[in-house]
């Protein structure tokens, strides 16, 4: 090497930095062993700061433009030296950039439930996500607080801090808020800034200014939205009392379809299915019918009188009465079989009921 190659690499005259990442926050300016020489220029971009440190202490800090060193612009650093009248030979500083553009789209989420109180549901178990960006507003500050004297801070390395300080204070202005769990959806933008708000104080004191916060999910534990959408499905089925007849009308049918539930049996389920079914779903989802000649309505058909029936110790039904005409003829059905339906103090033979005791009248009397 060269007398001439050695001295330049001996002193440095251009100090700058460009940026290529997306990430990082802090470039130490790879000094080593050499010398920054008096006069020497310093860049500093748009979205930067440069500071210097000398022995661990900050010194001077340049915002952008373009700068020749000396002892004239670095009066801190002239004093740290001891250079009272001027000093023109190399000297040694560690120089730090900082850049103070906007960190976007940083996530944060709860990795565990959150226990809040809601005025619809009582306690309740929420988990929360989205992002949030921040700058550097002092760069001294979070030099000294935060990345020391790191060669390279990257935004991996402060995320995790900063994204316990929102999930912490971000849970608690959502508490304070009072929004229901059902209306932060339509609320997220006023629940955001409000834990913006709060939560800005704690990034001020490391340097950082947090410039937004969102909100963009909150979700329930898998077994209460489960319930949830049983109680919107309530809300579309909207008459409870058709829609339980339907459900009813679905379990005869799958009862007479059911093979384990006896050749006769199921044949007579088939039967009332044919005619009794049919009349009990019309009155469930037609509550009153039209008259085309008067054009008024008219009052719906009386309730279909069902019965539940025990067979073999264990409760059958509900059956209408032509289903259970149907399982009388058949044999399945008779005079002493117990019975019950709504409004009836305990199970009694069906002969006791009026309105079933007609029906062995019909039945033919046993082949001798």
């Amino acid at each position: 090497m060269g007398l001439f190659n050695k001295l330049r690499n001996e002193f440095i005259d251009i100090i700058d930095w460009t940026d290529n990442t997306n990430d990082t926050i802090i470039y130490k300016f790879p000094r080593y062993q050499n010398e920054i020489k008096m006069n020497a220029k310093l860049t500093v971009r748009e979205s930067q700061v440069a500071v210097f440190m000398n022995e661990g202490v900050i010194a001077d800090v340049f915002l952008p433009g373009m700068y020749t060193l000396a002892t004239q612009n670095m009066p801190i650093l002239a004093t740290l030296k001891g250079w009272k009248y001027g000093f023109d030979s190399p000297f040694k500083a560690d120089v730090f950039f900082v850049s103070t553009k906007l960190f976007r789209d940083q996530k944060w989420g709860s990795k565990n439930p959150i226990m809040l109180r809601d005025a619809e549901f009582g306690p309740v178990r929420l988990r929360a996500f989205g992002t949030y960006a921040f700058r550097v507003n002092d760069a001294g500050k979070f030099l000294k607080e935060v990345a020391g004297t790191a060669s390279e801070f990257t935004t991996d390395e402060v995320n995790e801090y900063l994204r316990s300080i929102a999930v912490s204070r971000g849970m608690e202005s959502l508490a304070e808020s009072k929004v229901p769990v059902l209306d932060l959806a339509s609320h997220a933008a006023e629940v955001s800034s409000a834990i913006t708000e709060k939560i800005k104080p704690e990034f001020n004191e490391i340097g950082l200014d947090l410039t937004k916060f969102l909100i963009e999910n909150v979700s329930l534990p898998p077994e209460v939205e489960e319930i949830l959408d049983k109680r919107s499905s309530m809300g579309i089925v909207g008459n409870l009392g058709a829609f339980t007849q339907f459900q009813s009308a679905n379990a005869i049918q799958d009862a007479a379809n059911n093979q384990a539930s006896g050749g006769i049996l199921g044949a007579a389920l088939g039967a009332g299915v044919g005619f009794g079914i049919a009349g009990q779903m019309g009155n469930a989802f037609q509550n009153t019918q039209f008259n085309g000649a008067t054009g008024q309505n008219t009052p719906p058909p009386p309730p279909i009188s069902t019965y539940f029936v025990a067979v073999n110790g264990a409760q059958t039904g509900p059956f209408t009465l032509p289903q259970l005409q149907a399982m009388a003829l058949a044999g399945e059905f008779t005079k002493q079989s117990q019975v019950w339906k709504q409004g009836m103090a305990g199970w009694l033979a069906a002969e006791t009921q009026t309105e079933l005791s007609t029906m062995f009248q019909a039945v033919p009397p046993p082949i001798v």
